[in-house]
């Protein structure tokens, strides 16, 4: 699979012939392996786990944002990620940087994370009774 991480003002990350990828979202932890179904999910700050051909397994702390699987292609667009240091720096790194908000920071994304898992529900709906 082809895999690209995106930021709000930059590519963070581009990888080709990843074997497969793990994300944290709203509904708990999900694999995406190569030819499987195509889909779309609400991501939760966590951690994004791939593997390469090498068989190397790359973390990569992320903020909330959204992941789509279509074909070969796994695009994710996060507010925030980081990569580079040991695992659980990056379970550290989260608790610092993407999980300290105040309560009306959470109120205001968990409303968002409701209402993008709700209306990426609602088109995947579509699109799969549309054809």
């Amino acid at each position: 699979m082809n895999l690209d991480i995106l930021l709000p003002n930059k590519v963070f990350a581009k990888h080709k012939n990843v074997l497969r990828v793990i994300v944290e979202t709203l509904e708990g932890s999900y694999g995406i392996l190569p030819n499987r179904r195509d889909c779309t999910a609400a991501l939760a700050p966590g951690i994004l786990t791939y593997e390469i051909e090498s068989g190397k397994e790359i973390y990569i702390a992320i903020d909330q944002g959204i992941v789509v699987k279509k074909g070969n292609d796994v695009l994710v667009s996060v507010r925030q990620a980081i990569q580079g240091i040991g695992l659980s720096q990056l379970r550290e790194a989260i608790k610092a940087e993407f999980l300290t908000l105040d309560e009306k920071q959470q109120e205001i994304r968990f409303a968002m994370d409701k209402l993008e898992s709700s209306f990426l529900q609602r088109l995947t709906e579509f699109s799969t009774g549309a054809r």
